[in-house]
């Protein structure tokens, strides 16, 4: 069975949309932002403009119109972030917890332990080998950092390369 997506920053404004046309907690609002979310989660084309159609020919008005165009507004300004279809084919996490945590373990509990005074260049060095750390990549971090730095100190080291070194045991 496919894992469900989890549920996005977007839900709770779906969510908001649905109570300006349907009673709370009545199963249309239900069926209102599944139908919504469906089509975010699949590329989110036409929901903003459905909105506000919806709106204008239920004839919205007062705090109600002034909600919808909020709502309206923040989903049309993070539209092009909300690229939930490539994320969900491609595995990536898409519900804000699980990213949020993953910030939490993977930065702050490194970066602000008592004492730590951080320069921007040295957290993002230490955040690089952490992530490389918690990726399982870190040998081969290190031997690309070993790599580097023998190629700065010693840029022909290549032209010794297959010469035999008598050398003591």
């Amino acid at each position: 069975m496919p894992r469900r997506p989890a549920s996005t920053h977007v839900s709770p404004r779906l969510w908001q949309a649905g109570h300006l046309f349907h009673k709370a907690g009545s199963s249309a609002t239900a069926g209102f932002v599944r139908d919504r979310l469906v089509r975010v989660l699949r590329g989110g084309r036409g929901v903003v403009k459905g909105l506000r159609r919806m709106g204008t020919a239920q004839g919205l008005s007062g705090p109600k119109k002034k909600a919808l165009a909020t709502i309206c507004g923040y989903l049309a300004s993070k539209a092009g972030r909300m690229r939930y279809e490539e994320y969900l084919r491609k595995g990536y996490p898409i519900a804000s917890g699980v990213i949020e945590g993953a910030c939490r373990h993977d930065v702050k509990d490194r970066m602000e332990r008592a004492g730590m005074r951080w320069v921007k260049a040295g957290a993002q060095a230490m955040l690089d080998v952490r992530s490389e750390d918690l990726n399982g990549s870190v040998e081969a971090f290190q031997q690309f950092r070993v790599d580097r730095e023998a190629e700065r100190l010693d840029p022909h080291r290549q032209i010794l390369q297959d010469v035999e070194w008598p050398l003591a045991a």
